[in-house]
């Protein structure tokens, strides 16, 4: 046996048995199979070309709208492991009272982003962000309690069009209940009122010779379009 030199002080020791040479040590956990695959992880090196996506948020607080774009790296392009990952995030406005958090909170959702793993949980933390001076309306009718809520649901609609998220589906019951509801209210909003619809002026009053909504004043005179019908005789 040669002599082995140790120059470092020996902080602690494990005896080796012959079982442990024997037995394979085994894999960590989530340790990949495949040595050719590039997994995200945060030393990975920006790309000179990043594709991405712009996304436009108008809101009524602000006279400002809001750009969001998120650009991301495709890892193990033309591989059957190929996956794209969010890279990082930058948002632009005119509005200058917000820049400071929005410096900050690009820097910290790009850090996640480049940091790897399961990025997902983003989404459910911005959207549970409140403006204490209570939030707005969406055009549609979706209430929004943040500006940081709408930036997470942008960060929800990029992760299913990259394929990290599921777009949530109704199921078979809800899609045929949704469509019944649909035409009932199709349908009942086909049953106008008799005055909907008038070729007369609106606000004309009723006339009590031939009952139609067409009484107007005209030179100083109650009269009606429909029937010529006149107070002045």
């Amino acid at each position: 046996m040669s002599a082995t030199r140790i120059d470092k002080k020996i902080v602690k020791y494990r005896v080796e048995k012959p079982e442990d040479k024997a037995a394979p040590k085994p894999a960590a956990e989530g340790e990949r199979k495949d040595s050719n695959v590039v997994w995200m992880h945060e030393k990975l090196e920006r790309p000179e070309v990043l594709v991405g996506s712009t996304y436009k948020i108008k809101t009524p607080v602000s006279d400002h709208a809001m750009y969001v774009t998120i650009n991301d790296i495709v890892l193990n392009e033309g591989t059957p492991y190929e996956q794209r990952r969010p890279f990082e995030i930058f948002i632009n406005s005119k509005n200058l009272d917000h820049y400071q958090w929005i410096v900050a909170l690009t820097r910290i959702i790009s850090a996640v982003f480049r940091k790897g793993g399961d990025v997902t949980f983003l989404v459910e933390e911005l959207k549970a962000v409140f403006d204490p001076r209570g939030g707005y309306w969406q055009t549609g009718g979706k209430f929004m309690p943040s500006i940081i809520a709408e930036l997470g649901y942008v960060v929800e609609k990029h992760l299913q069009s990259i394929g990290l998220l599921k777009s949530p589906e109704l199921d078979e019951h809800r899609k045929k209940l949704i469509e019944e509801k649909k035409a009932e209210f199709a349908a009942r909003a086909k049953q106008k009122d008799a005055f909907a619809e008038s070729h007369f002026p609106e606000g004309a009053q009723l006339c009590g010779k031939c009952s139609t909504a067409a009484v107007v004043l005209m030179d100083g005179c109650m009269t009606c379009l429909n029937c010529g019908d006149s107070k002045c005789g």
